[in-house]
C-alpha cells in the first residue's frame, strides 16, 4: 500500500473512531465537586484534562431539565460553577467535557430531602478503604485537616502551587469525589513544602498561604477559612485555618495568624455574632489549645457552637465543657492519645464522624456518630439546641 494512501486511511479511521470507552475516560478525568459560596445553590465541578482545552458541564436536574455551562479558553485544570436553584431531594446527573473528550454520566445527591448526612474525616495520610463511609451515602464530605501527607514528596522541595498530592487523593477515591460535595479544612500537612526536621530551618517549612490547596479546591470566601449555611436544616459549617499554633512566628509556622488583630479572628468574630440553630466549626488543632489561643480570645466564640471538630490527634474522642461538645476524628486512629481535660469518650480506632440532621421533626434534630472504618458505631449523641446534649443508648 502506498505510504500516502496509508496515511490518508489512518487519518480517516482516526476521525471515525469513537470516544474512549467509559473506563478509559474515567482514567482521564479525575473529578471532584465543591461549592464556593456560603449557600449551596450551586456546585463547582472540577477536573483535570490530559491536554489543555475548554470546559463544559452538562447537568440534568431531578425535575428532568438540563443546564449547560461553557467556559471558553484552554486549560488543563477546570473549575466550572453550575447553578442548582431551589434545593431538590433527588439525584443530579452530570458529565464534563474538554474538547471532544467527554466523561461518562455521574450522579450526586441533592440537599433538599428530609435528612442531611455529613461525613467528616481527618488525617488522610493513608488511602484506607472507605466502603462503610460510602455506604452511609453522605450528601457532604467535610474534613478537619491533613488531607494529604505533604506537598514536597511528589512536588519537590519548596514548590508551592503543585497539586499532584491532591490529585493522587482524588484518583484513589474516584467514586467518592465525583458523587459527594467536598469541603475540606486545612491542616499543616496540606501546606508542607519542606521536611520539618528537628530544629527551625532557615527557610519556611510550610506555605502559610496554602497556594496548592486554594488552586485545587474551590471553597467559599477566603478558602483558608470558610463557612457554608444550609438554612433549611438550620445548620452552619465553619472551617478555620488553625494547626500547630505554638509555631506562630517561626519557620515552622503553618497556620494563618490568629491573634486579636488577625483577619481570620475578625472574620470569625463577625460570623459568630449571629447564627442558625446549629453551628459546627472544624480545625486541625488541639481543642484545649484553641480554647486558650491568643490569651483566650477564641473561647467565647467557640462557646457559640454546638460542636467543634478537630483532626489534631490520631484517635477518636468526644469531650464536653461549657455546653459545647468537642470531637476529634482521624482515619489513622491508632497513634498517641492526648485526651482533652473534659474527655467523655476516647478510643484508639481508625474512625470518621457521621453527622445527621433530620428536619422531619421540629426543631431539627442533630445526631453525631463516631464510626470505625467497618461502620460500627463507637459513640452516638443527639442534640437539640434548647436541651442539654443527651446520650442515645
Amino acid at each position: 500500500m502506498p505510504l500516502r494512501f496509508a496515511g490518508m486511511l489512518s487519518l480517516l479511521l482516526g476521525l471515525l473512531a469513537p470516544l474512549p470507552c467509559p473506563a478509559q475516560q474515567e482514567a482521564v478525568f479525575p473529578v471532584w465537586i465543591t461549592c464556593n459560596t456560603p449557600a449551596p445553590d450551586h456546585v463547582v465541578v472540577s477536573w483535570v484534562s490530559p491536554t489543555p482545552g475548554d470546559s463544559r458541564v452538562e447537568l440534568r436536574m431531578p425535575d428532568g431539565t438540563t443546564r449547560r455551562v461553557y467556559v471558553p479558553g484552554r486549560r488543563k485544570l477546570h473549575h466550572v460553577k453550575v447553578p442548582l436553584g431551589e434545593p431538590h431531594p433527588g439525584m443530579y446527573r452530570y458529565r464534563v467535557q474538554t474538547g471532544k473528550l467527554a466523561s461518562p454520566w455521574w450522579e450526586f445527591q441533592g440537599l433538599g430531602g428530609k435528612q442531611l448526612r455529613v461525613a467528616v474525616v481527618a488525617n488522610w495520610h493513608r488511602h484506607v478503604p472507605l466502603r462503610a463511609l460510602a455506604a452511609d451515602r453522605p450528601h457532604l464530605l467535610l474534613t478537619a485537616g491533613d488531607n494529604i501527607p505533604n506537598l514536597h514528596s511528589l512536588c519537590g522541595v519548596g514548590k508551592r502551587g503543585c497539586i499532584e498530592p491532591y490529585l493522587k487523593l482524588v484518583r484513589a477515591y474516584r467514586e467518592l469525589f465525583r458523587s459527594v460535595i467536598f469541603l475540606p479544612a486545612l491542616g499543616n500537612h496540606d501546606k508542607q513544602i519542606r521536611p520539618r526536621g528537628r530544629r527551625f530551618p532557615p527557610e519556611p517549612v510550610y506555605d502559610v498561604a496554602a497556594e496548592a490547596f486554594c488552586r485545587f479546591v474551590e471553597l467559599p470566601g477566603e478558602e483558608r477559612w470558610w463557612h457554608l449555611d444550609v438554612p433549611w436544616f438550620e445548620v452552619r459549617f465553619v472551617a478555620l485555618d488553625l494547626h500547630h499554633t505554638a509555631d506562630q512566628g517561626t519557620t515552622w509556622q503553618s497556620a494563618s495568624p490568629a491573634d486579636r488583630n488577625s483577619r481570620q479572628y475578625a472574620w470569625y468574630r463577625a460570623l459568630m455574632a449571629k447564627g442558625p440553630r446549629y453551628t459546627i466549626t472544624l480545625y486541625n488543632e488541639k481543642h484545649s489549645l484553641v480554647r486558650q489561643l491568643a490569651g483566650g480570645i477564641w473561647w467565647p466564640l467557640l462557646q457559640k457552637n454546638t460542636l467543634c471538630v478537630a483532626g489534631f490527634g490520631h484517635f477518636a474522642e468526644r469531650a464536653a465543657t461549657a455546653g459545647v461538645t468537642f470531637y476529634n476524628t482521624s482515619l489513622r486512629g491508632t497513634g498517641d492519645r492526648y485526651p482533652d481535660p473534659h474527655s467523655q469518650f476516647l478510643a484508639s480506632q481508625d474512625n470518621y464522624l457521621l453527622i445527621t440532621l433530620d428536619r422531619s421533626q421540629r426543631p431539627v434534630r442533630l445526631q453525631v456518630e463516631i464510626k470505625n472504618l467497618e461502620g460500627k458505631v463507637l459513640d452516638r449523641m443527639f442534640f437539640l439546641r434548647s436541651d442539654p446534649p443527651r446520650m442515645v443508648p
